[in-house]
């Protein structure tokens, strides 16, 4: 039906031709755009020991460990000697008194100081400290989501871990904003120790799984995912993962846990690439980074199409080769920087790349944070470098002769950040 020239200058005048106008609406678009978190290990307070939250726990957060040690003589063990209150002074004397805080960890914790209006140059923590002792957790929590922008938080739950399990037992998440998602790094990473504690459970396992133990695992699996409601099954592999394979986690992976995804509609995040332990001595500050080989996930998407796979590969190298391959599957969702890629410069380079090789079809940025204050600045500093993005990318649509609208954009942002993950997992997007 063809439109009246009225019609016709109304749709014109909601077009953006102007770089100026442009830039103002993607960043407005961005900034208000409510994220979905979709991978953290951020816990409620109901959580107990779990929920991370101060300066301290911001200080003592391993990327800052890790860096403290290239500045410092002191060794790894004198360290771990110290107190938390004592490890957080360090850093803080170390990497922003005596050095400036020029990485992005350390900007990270300039930028959460700021949003609470506390001083970045204070010679130490007293005002910090005073000021994360003085607030009311659950007022707090409100607020950090708020500061943000984030409306739901998708946790790390591990259902062999003890303490967890009691959680979930006693009480559960108790806050809507929180999403489980089942971990299994544990069940297919170690599966000699998960065997024993599946077995202490009162599980009928055997060392190697065969159709019973499988059968065992699943009733496992089964029993959580009914408790915990996961928006998703995760796990975190080696850089040498295989597909197939001879081994014990192959087994797993094709009689307990594809199987168990398609009967509850779950996604599966697989998370490739790291190296765990590379300098033990630094603890959780010591894992590294790996280039893996993405034919596994190939044919994990080949075989089972009606399956869902969330990926993000941790090495910069097979960043490309995951936007080819999501091109190739439509069971295929490309997600986040994670890890050691959440820095601004490769963040913007993997963004741009997916963005001209998939459209907005992909999860634009998750923060991994594991202290609640961390969910300011990553998604603060996500923000920026995705206005960027979008910026640079409509403006090349308009040299081509194509502008678009407030709409678009709006789109286009809820998508990103929070859409195309809800319609992944089902959840509603905000």
């Amino acid at each position: 039906m063809a439109i009246s020239e009225r019609e016709s200058s109304i749709a014109q005048a909601r077009l953006l031709a102007d770089p100026a106008e442009l830039r103002r609406e993607v960043e407005a678009a961005v900034n208000s755009t409510p994220g979905i978190d979709v991978h953290t290990h951020v816990f409620p307070p109901q959580f107990d020991a779990l929920f991370r939250s101060g300066i301290d726990e911001l200080l003592t957060y391993h990327y800052l460990i890790a860096e403290t040690f290239r500045s410092t003589a002191l060794a790894p063990h004198e360290f771990w000697q110290m107190s938390r209150a004592e490890q957080a002074d360090l850093v803080w004397e170390t990497l922003f008194v005596e050095n400036t805080p020029m990485s992005e960890a350390t900007r990270g914790i300039m930028s959460i100081l700021d949003a609470f209006g506390l001083d970045p140059r204070s010679p130490d923590l007293s005002e910090a400290r005073a000021f994360f002792r003085s607030q009311n957790v659950d007022e707090h929590l409100d607020r950090v989501l708020d500061l943000a922008c984030v409306s739901d938080v998708v946790m790390t739950n591990d259902p062999l871990d003890e303490d967890e399990a009691r959680i979930w037992a006693a009480a559960g998440v108790g806050d809507s904003r929180f999403h489980a998602s089942l971990r299994l790094d544990g069940l297919l990473n170690d599966w000699p120790t998960a065997a024993e504690k599946l077995a202490g459970q009162g599980f009928r396992i055997e060392p190697s799984p065969g159709p019973r133990t499988t059968g065992e695992v699943r009733r496992f699996l089964d029993n959580w995912i009914e408790r915990m409601k996961p928006v998703y099954m995760a796990v975190s592999l080696p850089d040498d993962f295989k597909y197939p394979a001879r081994d014990t986690r192959d087994d797993l992976i094709r009689e307990v846990v594809l199987p168990t995804a398609q009967a509850h509609g779950l996604a599966l995040a697989l998370m490739v690439g790291v190296r765990r332990g590379v300098n033990p001595a630094l603890r959780s500050a010591g894992d590294g980074a790996g280039r893996a080989d993405i034919s596994a996930l190939e044919r994990l998407c080949a075989e089972n199409p009606n399956v869902r796979f969330l990926a993000t590969f941790l090495s910069l190298e097979n960043q490309h080769e995951l936007c080819v391959y999501a091109r190739k599957f439509a069971n295929l969702m490309p997600f986040g920087c994670w890890w050691f890629l959440n820095n601004p410069s490769l963040v913007s380079a993997i963004t741009r790349e997916r963005i001209e090789l998939l459209g907005p079809s992909f999860i634009y940025q998750h923060s991994d944070a594991r202290v609640l204050e961390q969910l300011i600045y990553k998604w603060r500093h996500a923000r920026a470098i995705l206005a960027d993005s979008l910026f640079e990318t409509y403006e090349r649509l308009l040299s081509s002769g194509r502008a678009v609208s407030r709409d678009e954009i709006a789109r286009d942002v809820r998508r990103l950040v929070a859409g195309n993950f809800s319609e992944w997992a089902g959840l509603n997007a905000p």
